[in-house]
């Protein structure tokens, strides 16, 4: 039982493993070759040993052809005759046949071969068919001669001889045939095995590895120095697996700010919710500047509250649907830009608005609010550290949409920070900054079907654009 499960092993490791099928497949290839090269060979030599004894008869009967072939004694002609090896030989003249005979004629003649328009095919036909029914026939040959004033020799023979000497031939480059194609297969193997089936194999290894912990990089595969195309798929899965690596890396730091966020959530809309309340109590003092602050004091707390609840939402992926309605765009524009400028409190900066005032768009307020203002705040913040700085935003429709473009001249976004603009925690274009906002942004447009583009961006400044698709008609 023991020695069954082996060879069953064995078995499987050859006809299921990669190095075992190539080897199968390379031994079979080579024997093929093998064969087309050892068939043609048995032809030739299965015909160079028909003329063989047509020469040899021809030798033996070349003597009687001329005058003083009369003279030689029977004796002689017999001899000679018997070294040919043939039982009668028949030269084929013009107008005549010359008739030696050498034994007694066998009963019948087996099979006739015909020489004087052989082929390759007829030459391999004749061959296979001395191997399989040969051994006892009597062969009646056909050939042309070189002797003078003959037309044709025939030569009848035993085929014991000619058949015993091909089953030699064809054993010895059987058995060499056979030992060149196991080692021209061995070392096809082991050439294609050490340059194609180890690393193929080290690869597995390496992707079967990584995947049972992906958040190990010690698993991440070490591409060689070969610059062929195993090289390039070591170097493309090490990329790949170094990507998937950080991604899952910023997923887990992202889940850790959402725990931590929901710690302190409640204890956030306590403090909030304090300052509500002293917010309410500010707007019934007389003072002007009080009276004209309060509001959006008021407002500005409301939001906070929102924001607190919406960040917790954010980091479970559970973002609200947009309550989308027809409303002008003029004044969520104006109170973005208001917001802005008294985050940064520059006097420095110039905002334009070129904002047709009838022009509306299909939003949810809050929402293009917050799209909205990250974007203001973002190119209002990048120029704050300069002297002087222009943001300007515009917007139409066309197409069943409304297109909204914020245009900045600042230095531009740099190029190692375009890749991942809008990925969190990673696509800051300025220094301190967290990279949420232009994910959120983000995320708020593509839930209303549009999205945020970087139109473009160098050292005169950038241009994105939002796009907001009005909603299908039902």
């Amino acid at each position: 039982m023991e020695g069954r499960s082996d060879i069953q092993g064995a078995s499987r490791l050859v006809t299921r493993s990669l190095s075992g099928r190539l080897l199968l497949l390379t031994l079979l290839y080579v024997l093929v070759t093998e064969v087309l090269i050892f068939v043609p060979a048995i032809g030739r030599y299965h015909t160079s040993l028909l003329l063989d004894h047509v020469k040899s008869a021809e030798l033996a009967v070349l003597p009687f052809t001329e005058s003083s072939g009369k003279d030689v004694s029977p004796a002689l002609r017999q001899q000679l005759l018997l070294r040919a090896g043939a039982d009668a030989v028949a030269l084929k003249r013009a107008d005549v046949r010359d008739f030696y005979l050498v034994n007694a004629l066998p009963a019948k003649i087996d099979r006739t071969l015909d020489l004087t328009n052989d082929t390759l095919l007829t030459e391999v036909a004749n061959a296979l068919d001395c191997i399989v029914y040969g051994g006892d026939r009597a062969l009646r040959i056909t050939a042309p001669t070189q002797i003078t004033g003959a037309q044709a020799i025939d030569v009848i023979l035993g085929e014991r001889q000619i058949h015993a000497d091909l089953m030699t031939y064809a054993r010895d480059i059987g058995a060499l045939a056979l030992l060149i194609s196991i080692a021209t297969a061995l070392l096809v193997f082991a050439s294609l095995y050490f340059t194609l089936v180890r690393p193929m194999r080290r690869l597995t290894r390496a992707m079967v590895s990584f995947r049972a912990n992906p958040e190990d990089p010690s698993r991440i595969v070490v591409p060689s120095a070969r610059r062929d195309e195993i090289g390039l798929a070591e170097r493309e899965l090490s990329g790949m697996q170094r990507d998937l690596y950080a991604s899952l890396q910023q997923k887990t730091r992202l889940a850790a700010l959402g725990v931590a966020v929901a710690k302190i959530q409640h204890d956030l809309k306590n403090i909030l919710a304090n300052a509500q309340l002293a917010s309410d109590r500010l707007a019934g003092v007389d003072d002007p500047v009080v009276q004209r602050m309060a509001p959006r004091l008021v407002a500005s707390l409301d939001r906070a509250i929102t924001l607190a609840t919406g960040i917790l939402r954010y980091g479970r992926a559970e973002e609200r649907e947009p309550a989308r309605a027809m409303v002008p765009l003029l004044p969520i524009v104006e109170e973005a830009v208001q917001f802005a400028i008294d985050a940064v409190k520059s006097e420095n900066l110039t905002l334009t608005i070129n904002i047709d005032p009838a022009l509306q768009i299909d939003a949810d307020p809050e929402q293009l609010f917050r799209i909205v203002l990250n974007l203001i705040r973002n190119a209002v913040e990048t120029l704050s550290g300069y002297d002087k700085g222009s943001v300007d935003i515009g917007a139409g429709r066309g197409g069943g949409r409304v297109i909204v473009t914020i245009d900045d001249d600042g230095p531009g976004i740099p190029e190692q920070v375009r890749a991942r603009l809008f990925q969190p925690f990673s696509g800051s274009s300025r220094p301190g900054g967290s990279g949420l906002g232009l994910a959120i942004a983000r995320d708020l447009a593509r839930a209303h079907g549009g999205d945020i583009e970087v139109v473009e961006t160098d050292a005169t400044g950038t241009r994105f654009r939002v796009i907001i698709p009005d909603r299908e008609a039902v």
